[in-house]
C-alpha cells in the first residue's frame, strides 16, 4: 500500500500563486515503483477532474485546457514527491486538490493512491 500526503493549499487572492506538494511513501518503510503521479480536482458540486501529470521515467507532462500556461507539474524522483505550481490563479480554480499516483509495489502488485486531498480557495 503507498499512501500519499498532499500540503501547499490556502487561500490566495486572484492572480497569486500556490505550490502543492504530494509525498509518496509505503506502508511500513515498503518499496514500490511509481509510473506516474497526477493531480485532479473537485469543485463544490461538481465531478472530479483531471489537472496534470507526469511520466516518472521520461519526465512527460500532461495538461488539462483550463490550467495549461499557468500550472506546472514536476517530480523529485529521489524523494516520490509530485509539485503542482500554480500561478495567474483564478476564482475557478477554486476546489479540493486530490494526488494520484500509480505504479508497482514489492509485491509486484499495481497500486492506484490517491492523497486525502487539499483546499485551494482563490478570492476574486
Amino acid at each position: 500500500q503507498v499512501h500519499l500526503i498532499e500540503s501547499g493549499g490556502g487561500l490566495v487572492q486572484a492572480g497569486g500563486s500556490l505550490r502543492l506538494s504530494c509525498a509518496a511513501s509505503g506502508a511500513s518503510g515498503r518499496t514500490f515503483s511509481v509510473n506516474a503521479m497526477a493531480w485532479f480536482r473537485q469543485a463544490a458540486g461538481k465531478e472530479r477532474e483531471f489537472v496534470a501529470a507526469i511520466n516518472w521515467r521520461g519526465g512527460a507532462t500532461h495538461y488539462a485546457d483550463s490550467v495549461k500556461g499557468r500550472f506546472t507539474i514536476s517530480g523529485d524522483n529521489a524523494k516520490n514527491t509530485v509539485y503542482l505550481q500554480m500561478d495567474s490563479l483564478k476564482a475557478e480554480d477554486t476546489a479540493v486538490y486530490y494526488c494520484n499516483s500509480n505504479g508497482i509495489d514489492d509485491d509486484a502488485d499495481g497500486f492506484d493512491s490517491w492523497g486525502q486531498g487539499t483546499q485551494v480557495t482563490v478570492s476574486s
